[in-house]
């Protein structure tokens, strides 16, 4: 039996653990990649290791989330991050150099290589052929320190693309239609790999694109083949020496298989409140619109942009409706004005942001009250824009760009004939906005650069064995990281200050909860299903770890905030019988008696509610080394102990 396209690199690059469906591996890393919103932290955790030097074959912090500076605290975050790059042997990719995948993608991504990066959408480098994973910062940290990456070895799902898109129809209907397929947990646990003749119809960037929203379904990565397309994208960024041909074998066995036959689909949206919350544009109607917002990492390459600006040209921004265009990179942008597309996307009304993540994250371009927004990014979150009351659409560039136009909702097939979009053979290459780290021999020499605002990282102390605490929060199904920690201008430039950016855990649940939580000493949360979903955001679970959060008992979880609570040192169990989560309410307390020997020795774990009298049972399943590392307080301080 051959062997998947994802089978391949995980088995070439496992260090540790057996190669076997559902157990632990842990997978050498080739590659790290952070964004200042996690970044800061991250290296908070690398200095407490007390390593000199990164390890990986190529580290690269980048700076795309927090470039709004309002006040001292990103400008500072910016300083400690670069000073830190520079001593420890990182790459350093300055404010207005890009979003973290587009760069990455561009000059960075090699096909067969591993990469994990603080930031949920690395997968994005899967259209380049790699194993890419979203991770928490302890994790990146870990990795940069020549540390495995340990996942559960996935299932393999197979995603045969046949035939060709009709035109207007984009690569973001693709991955549109699969969330309409299988949800925002239906990738859980699950690596999605492409094949099929579908896949030589479609670019490198229209790959990464498919493979970005892969983080929607839960997915722990999505992957395509490298082809000719790759090479030819390769060497048109000056790389062809990167190139390595690498595809799934012809008898390679999957656990699951889906087929979509490109040509059967139309544009599509995802609507307010979930990105799987997928329907036809045609199915809508002429929806008044406010606002359109088009870029991210999602769709912001030159393609995207060249069809953006063949749209526009000519045209006028409808007057009721406010287009922010935002270049996924320097080099997009520069390529933009040398190819005349700027001009045409300037012309029509548009307002052009700097390359930088900017309102995906909330960072400026909210909607205002009530309004509907339009936009290419791929989450679409209750108050992620900023606006709590905005309803949200996720579209493709194509759809964005006809209703900027015309002021609704509309299908982009009505503009008839499509041109040939292609990309050039040579990009314009100019990597003076990335700083490269001093030598090794000079590196003591650097200072580390600190602000006001930059904290240590929370205290963490060994599991107990019994725990006794109240129900400090109970909240639903599908809660997001932005429930838990949210993001915006307001709350992103805290994220090296643990202690302040805790005020506002769960705030859009409860503006009560920081206040209470803190007052009890110790607690729990309950949740629903797929408790976490969204980014790999590590301050979601450091938050409640500064707040006394000892366990988190769910439904289900997603998996990378999952494996922050085990870092963080906080117990994730899931509830035996789903029901039991309608028997507990807040206040109520909770025990888990000799929960630590219950845990190394792998025994039914029980809580009891004291409060009513009820026992439920709950499972927490763990490798050995996350029982080490829940045991010692958090995998920091399991990293720190096998460093001595």
């Amino acid at each position: 039996m051959g062997l998947t396209l994802a089978e391949k690199i995980l088995k070439s690059h496992t260090v540790d653990g057996d190669f076997v469906k559902g157990k632990e591996i842990g997978i050498k890393i080739d590659q790290t990649l952070t964004q200042d919103a996690t970044g800061t932290m991250a290296y908070i955790e690398f200095e407490a290791m007390g390593i000199d030097q990164v390890k990986t074959e190529r580290s690269v912090a980048y700076i795309d989330h927090n470039t709004l500076q309002s006040g001292f605290e990103n400008a500072d975050d910016h300083r400690f991050i670069a000073s830190v790059a520079k001593k420890h042997g990182i790459y350093f990719s300055r404010p207005g150099n890009g979003i973290c995948h587009q760069v990455h993608l561009e000059r960075f991504s090699i096909p067969g290589k591993t990469l994990i990066g603080s930031d949920s959408h690395t997968p994005t480098c899967g259209g380049m052929g790699m194993i890419a994973i979203g991770a928490g910062g302890l994790d990146v940290a870990v990795a940069m320190g020549g540390g495995a990456y340990y996942i559960t070895y996935p299932k393999i799902v197979n995603v045969e693309l046949k035939g060709k898109l009709s035109p207007w129809v984009s690569a973001k209907d693709i991955i549109l239609e699969i969330l309409r397929r299988l949800s925002v947990k239906g990738g859980v646990g699950k690596i999605i790999e492409y094949s099929g003749d579908g896949v030589k119809t479609l670019s490198v960037p229209e790959r990464a694109t498919i493979c970005n929203m892969g983080a929607e379904l839960g997915a722990t990565t999505s992957i395509f083949p490298s082809d000719e397309t790759t090479f030819g994208f390769l060497k048109a960024q000056g790389r062809g020496h990167d190139y390595f041909p690498l595809s799934a074998d012809y008898d390679a066995e999957y656990d699951e298989k889906i087929l979509i036959n490109l040509s059967e689909l139309e544009p599509m949206v995802a609507c307010p409140h979930s990105p799987d919350n997928v329907k036809k544009v045609s199915e809508l109607g002429k929806l008044k619109i406010d606002q359109v917002c088009i870029g991210s990492c999602t769709n912001s390459s030159l393609l995207d942009m060249m069809k953006v600006a063949h749209i526009l040209s000519g045209k006028t921004v409808h007057p009721d409706v406010s287009l922010a265009v935002s270049p996924g990179s320097k080099q997009v942008l520069t390529m933009m004005a040398e190819l005349g597309l700027l001009e045409k996307i300037i012309s029509a009304g548009a307002r052009v942001l700097e390359s930088a993540c900017g309102p995906c994250i909330g960072m400026g371009q909210s909607p205002n009250s009530k309004g509907v927004s339009l936009r290419t990014f791929n989450r679409n979150f209750e108050g992620r824009s900023g606006t709590k009351d905005a309803k949200i659409y996720l579209v493709s560039p194509e759809v964005a760009a006809v209703s900027a136009i015309l002021g609704y909702l509309a299908d982009p097939r009505e503009l008839g004939e499509m041109p040939e979009f292609k990309l050039p053979d040579e990009f314009s290459i100019n990597d003076n906005m990335i700083t490269l780290p001093e030598s090794p021999d000079k590196a003591s020499e650097v200072e580390i650069l600190r602000g006001p605002n930059i904290k240590e990282y929370p205290v963490t102390e060994p599991l107990k064995s019994d725990i006794s605490v109240k129900c400090s929060l109970k909240v639903g199904d599908n809660i997001t990281t932005d429930h838990i920690m949210p993001a915006g201008a307001k709350i992103l430039p805290l994220r090296s200050n643990i202690p302040e950016i805790s005020k506002h855990c769960f705030e859009i649940c409860d503006p009560k909860f920081p206040e209470r939580a803190l007052s009890l000493g110790g607690s729990i949360i309950v949740g629903g299903v797929n408790y976490g979903q969204g980014s790999s955001r590590e301050h979601a679970a450091l938050a409640p770890l500064y707040l006394g959060v000892k366990a988190v008992i769910a439904k289900s979880f997603a998996r990378i905030h999952r494996q922050n609570l085990i870092n963080a040192g906080i117990l994730p169990l899931e509830f035996m019988d789903p029901d039991d989560y309608d028997t507990v309410d807040e206040g109520d307390t909770l025990s888990l008696d000799d929960i630590k020997s219950n845990i190394l020795n792998d025994r039914q774990i029980t809580v009891k509610n004291e409060t009513k009298g009820l026992l439920y049972n709950v499972k927490c399943e763990l490798s050995n080394r996350m029982k080490d590392i829940l045991c010692l307080g958090g995998l920091l301080e399991y990293t720190k102990s096998n460093l001595k």
